[in-house]
């Protein structure tokens, strides 16, 4: 989905308002009456004018054949209330390319006032398989697990939460920077994506070093969910030494682990499952890729069971509960992923195959706006990324980077 930030810079106050209004009522509407959005907001002079400004560039929709008149949040509006919470952070400075785009997530460059490039990683559960979310939603009865809005939010606390905590525990992984609704800031990592590297100077050592980041992981309580070439960069540096009087170069390579939202705890019902599906998952593209073939067979889940909160190490699984993201939301989480078909289960390849379908005009024969029709609504869209293709999620080596200001109207 495109993010495009043009239209914010003729938004006033008022409109603001009013979407702000359009988000607070989808806490329990589906469809927001036009008089609840009037209440909310506040605005004495009434709010048509603004629900025909925002309705017309697709931000808020109304839905064919509803029992009464209201308007419901698009992720284009959901989208344009992250970015105003992170310019008046000074998080967000200006908006660059789409780099990337995941099974339910869409990744941009941008910068902030220094010019600093960073990454905008934004959650849109449901995407891919938008008509069984339409099949299976109940905002009205059970919203938590219904409504993508609130499920997009919260992957992207868990992701946020876990990174932050796995990022202070000494593991390799992207700085978070800031999260808002469903979407987080992190650094940028001048890495490639495992799936594009075609040969490594030492396989042996490069598949030792991600086991043993599945096992301590392990220890920490934690299981990746699905840790894959998808999810992993490689950062390479070059090191020099003196070696007798003669200066020598040797490529180190560091894998960085990436996406979040699946993690489980060692103590889930189906932590075996996961940790050996994550196993599996580097040795087959170890066999595949590089045709290296490990003489061990293990390492097993019992195997990780017996390093669980090593060496007095924190268990993150309980810690992170303890910060927030509480068990309750984790289980709705992993429901809904489940349901929309999202979980990782199956070969990754076959799993990233499905991205090409994107949105499916998640909306299509269901909105329309207020003036002109339906909203725009942009196709999700496959980024091809080929080995020596700098098109991934979280570097940008190679790229024409054009960043443009966030330019916001007036406020109140």
């Amino acid at each position: 989905m495109r993010l495009d930030t043009k239209a914010m810079r003729y938004l006033t106050g008022e409109d603001w308002r009013t979407l702000t209004a359009v988000e607070t009522g989808s806490r329990n509407h589906e469809v927001v009456p036009t008089p609840l959005i009037g209440q909310i907001s506040g605005l004495r002079g009434g709010v048509h004018k603004s629900i025909s400004a925002l309705a017309k560039i697709g931000l808020i929709a109304r839905l064919k054949n509803a029992k009464y008149d209201g308007y419901r949040l698009t992720y284009g509006g959901l989208d344009y209330l992250a970015l105003n919470t992170y310019r008046k952070r000074k998080d967000v400075y200006s908006v660059g390319n789409q780099i990337g785009v995941g099974k339910e997530s869409d990744i941009f460059v941008v910068a902030d006032e220094q010019g600093v490039q960073r990454v905008l990683k934004i959650h849109r559960l449901g995407r891919i398989s938008f008509r069984t979310v339409k099949a299976n939603r109940d905002y009205l009865r059970n919203r938590s697990s219904g409504s993508w809005m609130y499920m997009s939010r919260l992957a992207a606390l868990k992701e946020y939460t876990f990174m932050t905590a796995l990022r202070e525990n000494g593991f390799a992984v992207p700085e978070p920077l800031a999260q808002s609704r469903h979407t987080i800031v992190m650094s940028l990592i001048d890495a490639f994506p495992m799936r594009q590297i075609s040969s490594v100077p030492d396989p042996a050592s490069l598949y030792a070093e991600l086991i043993s980041m599945i096992l301590r992981l392990a220890q920490y309580g934690l299981i990746h969910g699905d840790f894959n070439e998808f999810n992993i960069l490689i950062k390479e540096e070059v090191k020099k030494e003196l070696q007798e009087n003669k200066e020598t170069e040797s490529i180190i390579l560091t894998p960085i682990l990436i996406d979040f939202p699946q993690m489980v705890s060692v103590d889930h019902a189906n932590a075996e499952y996961y940790f050996d599906r994550d196993v599996n998952c580097i040795k087959r593209f170890f066999e595949r890729r590089f045709h290296f073939t490990s003489d061990e067979k293990g390492p097993h889940f019992a195997d990780a069971r017996k390093l669980i909160g090593k060496d007095g190490v924190t268990r993150l699984d309980v810690s992170v509960e303890a910060s927030g993201f509480s068990r309750k939301m984790a289980k709705e989480l992993e429901a809904y992923m489940k349901a929309v078909g999202v979980d990782g289960d199956g070969d990754p390849e076959a799993a990233r195959g499905d991205e090409e379908s994107g949105d499916e005009d998640e909306d299509e024969e269901e909105e329309e706006g207020e003036e002109d029709g339906e909203p725009e609504n942009e196709t999700g869209r496959q980024v091809e990324t080929m080995e020596g293709d700098a098109s991934d999620p979280f570097q940008a080596k190679g790229k024409d980077i054009s960043l443009e200001k966030l330019q916001i109207g007036d406020q109140t």
